[in-house]
């Protein structure tokens, strides 16, 4: 199949299963167009049948803000004529969707019928996609769109209650490569972190408020009062000058480190012993995923698709948001007992294994097939 894959390029989820599906898919022989502004970030290395088209958008003293939807709906009728693309598969709603019905519509003047399926990630639906300004366009794009996912049975659920849809939605969740992230720490960078055998806790986002990485500095502070430990953050965005004060600020400074954004997540999971998600809201979470995949127990809130890849108790624990006291009695009682801590990473890995690349990537493939001969 010759698929085309329009996304986001960034470190946000949308992009990253975009991204790894795009992989995945070529590994199995299928041609994949990647369509957006700039090359993913995780789209590295040569592969024979991945292709990257930039959109371009072309500045001129008339326009206060570039027409980036105009310019990524006429390079995705250009990429599709000139390579036989035979499905598109629009990742994130705004304005994926909408430019891909536009595309639709100029191809189909010129006899070319091209199937679209839009995958819904979160804040496509829950934030962006209900504010006045967004919805009417958002609502029709994904009614015209000839099938549509969703990451989990929670964003389905909140797409139908917040959006008048004439269709169905499917729910393929999203997927971590096990196989990739499954790995032994590297000794001596664990050692340059924790040179005395220290518990390390990490967090892992986009550094924006719905993330509450407040919390993270808390619960970390009532946890190494308690216990020898340190703390990693991974990201970069607009909270984190606030987050960086904070943490200076605290008890804990001397333990807490900033890494920036990082493309090798895996090698930081595999030192790390508990992954900290404290979210207002995530509609899958797969930070956490890939957390477990690395067989790191995750404390995370209990709201959203959490509590579908989180099992409480068991791959890690789920608490309100905003619960503090709770988010440290569980992060103590993990790190607190070495057979507990075992335990409870050999569960977040079984957990992670359900959703295997290998297990979802079939779904995506199952649902092309209903549109191409």
């Amino acid at each position: 199949m010759n698929i085309g894959i329009v996304c986001y390029p960034t470190f946000g989820g949308s992009g990253v299963l975009a991204t790894e599906l795009g992989k995945a898919l070529a590994d199995k022989g299928h041609n994949i167009h990647f369509i957006t502004y700039q090359q993913p970030v995780r789209l590295s290395g040569f592969h024979t049948n991945i292709f990257y088209h930039e959109v371009r958008v072309p500045t001129y003293p008339l326009f206060d803000y570039p027409p980036y939807e105009t310019a990524l709906a006429s390079t995705m009728v250009d990429v599709i004529l000139n390579n036989d693309v035979q499905l598109l598969h629009v990742h994130y709603a705004i304005p994926h969707a909408s430019a891909a019905y536009m595309a639709k519509q100029i191809l189909a003047k010129q006899g070319i019928k091209i199937p679209v399926v839009t995958t819904l990630h979160g804040t496509d639906i829950t934030l962006v996609g209900r504010d006045k300004t967004y919805s009417p366009v958002v609502t029709f794009s994904m009614n015209e769109s000839d099938a549509i996912t969703a990451v989990s049975k929670n964003l389905r659920d909140e797409t139908f209650s917040n959006f008048k849809m004439e269709k169905d939605i499917q729910v393929i969740y999203n997927f971590v490569d096990v196989k990739r992230f499954n790995r032994k720490p590297i000794d001596a960078f664990k050692k340059v972190i924790s040179p005395n055998g220290e518990k390390i806790l990490l967090h892992a986002s986009n550094f924006r408020k719905v993330k509450r990485i407040d919390d993270v500095v808390k619960v970390f502070v009532k946890v190494n009062a308690e216990i020898p430990s340190k703390l990693l953050f991974v990201g970069d965005g607009p909270e984190r000058p606030y987050i960086e004060t904070l943490c200076r600020e605290s008890a804990a400074h001397n333990e807490i480190r900033f890494l920036g954004k990082q493309e090798q997540m895996e090698d930081i999971l595999a030192v790390s012993d508990v992954f900290l998600l404290p979210s207002e809201y995530e509609s899958f979470g797969l930070a956490a995923l890939e957390a477990m995949a690395a067989a790191v127990p995750v404390i995370s809130t209990n709201v959203g698709g959490l509590p579908e890849i989180n099992l409480n108790n068991y791959s890690g624990f789920l608490s309100k948001v905003g619960d503090v006291e709770d988010m440290c009695k569980n992060t103590l009682q993990i790190l607190s007992d070495e057979v507990k801590l075992k335990e409870f990473k050999h569960n977040a890995l079984q957990q992670a294994m359900k959703f295997d690349i290998n297990n979802i990537v079939p779904e995506y493939e199952a649902l092309y097939k209903t549109f191409i001969d």
